[in-house]
């Protein structure tokens, strides 16, 4: 019951917690009304779930993460791979003394305590896989290596600028995966360099001095050139050509921008841009079950909308969240029982836009510099005879 009330607290559009709880504390009373009750208080309810949320929260994940591969049939690989975004995000909770000491402030001037959230989002179902919360400053390239190991064998991974790195890159290939990564000016690369067995034109070696002082070997990537709006962007891979075209290269990274809708959906489509909890444990404990709250919703949904022969990734967060709140409030009159046909009708609409949607002003909006061209040079001598030395002990061994 304890997971019931947090899935539907984290469905509900009340103001304040107590609104959300007494919410749900009334669904769960009519559908079970058998059953030993949620509690009365929220209170009661937060004690309870903070004693054995750690646990329950296990549990749940495993269970979504077996059911999400279940029903996403043909559509558990897109093009065929195992494709997962990643991607991270600030979340906004009160600005109490013990939220700021623990959390920290990771944003910009005058803001309050925050959470960094990072997500494994898959690019089959439009679902996220799993997350990792953490404070406002970490790294969310350490949230991703804590998470590698629940990815499934063989994943592709696509990120944007902020998952580079040689031992982060080292680390995913090491996990058995692959990954697809933007790159900018701060990586700097060496081409014909005589690692590799062939070499082409968009071969190239990441190899920093570091690595190279500990005698570990170069990463042999693959570069990649997109030409977007009159922009270049610049994708590294291990993926050899012949299993990843550069025109798939493009699809997926253009793909990847669903995790950010997904941000979307969760802080203003859902309503949680803002946690309500003023102490730590109970502000991440509302986050954690909030995400779960969001991927109950879209389980429900895409395996309705999958039945119907439509594509996962048209599901629509805001119809489906129209829905379950319909069915809780009209719960008395036993409605609920169609929630789930209506779900199949929960997608985005196919209308071709005669303009673009973005607003004309926003005088808020961030614009970021895009990360520039990555340094790439041809390797020097240096490098050759400390490659040769290292292909030599290679060989030895």
């Amino acid at each position: 019951m304890l997971v019931y009330a947090a899935v539907l607290m984290a469905w509900s559009s009340g103001q304040s917690l107590m609104e959300r709880f007494s919410e749900a504390r009334s669904c769960l009373d009519e559908m079970f009304s058998s059953r030993r009750r949620v509690g009365r208080t929220y209170q009661g309810f937060i004690k309870q779930l903070m004693l054995h949320g750690g646990v329950l929260l296990e549990l749940v994940h495993s269970h979504l993460r077996r059911r999400m591969q279940a029903i996403a049939g043909e559509y558990w690989l897109r093009d065929g791979f195992l494709a997962f975004a990643v991607d991270g995000s600030r979340i906004e909770m009160p600005r109490t003394l013990d939220n700021e000491e623990y959390f920290e402030c990771g944003g910009r001037y005058k803001t309050g305590p925050q959470m960094w959230l990072t997500t494994l989002w898959h690019m089959g179902t439009g679902l996220p896989w799993c997350w990792k919360i953490g404070k406002a400053n970490e790294a969310e390239r350490n949230h991703l290596r804590d998470m590698l190991k629940l990815l499934p064998k063989k994943s592709l991974l696509i990120a944007d600028a902020g998952f580079t790195g040689y031992t982060l890159m080292t680390e995913i290939l090491s996990a058995g995966h692959s990954f697809l990564i933007r790159v900018g000016s701060n990586v700097r690369l060496l081409k014909e360099l005589g690692y590799a067995v062939v070499e082409n034109g968009g071969t190239v070696y990441l190899w920093p001095s570091q690595a190279m002082k500990d005698s570990r070997p170069p990463l042999v990537l693959r570069m990649i050139v997109l030409q977007r709006k009159g922009k270049k962007i610049f994708l590294l891979t291990n993926v050899d050509e012949k299993k990843l075209s550069d025109r798939q290269a493009g699809v997926f990274y253009e793909m990847r921008w669903g995790v950010e809708v997904f941000y979307r959906s969760l802080k203003q489509t859902l309503g949680h841009r803002k946690m309500l909890s003023r102490a730590p444990r109970q502000t991440a404990a509302e986050l954690a079950w909030t995400m779960v709250g969001l991927k109950v919703l879209g389980l429900m949904s895409v395996e309705r909308i999958i039945l119907g022969g439509k594509d996962p990734l048209s599901w629509s967060v805001a119809m489906s969240l129209q829905v379950v709140r319909s069915a809780a409030a009209e719960r008395h009159g036993g409605r609920y029982k169609d929630m789930f046909g209506a779900l199949a009708g929960c997608v985005k609409d196919e209308y071709k836009r005669k303009g673009p949607k973005k607003a004309r002003n926003w005088p808020h909006k961030k614009r970021e510099t895009p990360p520039g061209e990555p340094k790439i040079r041809r390797a020097n001598e240096m490098e050759l005879a400390k490659i040769e030395e290292l292909k030599r002990k290679i060989n030895a061994a």
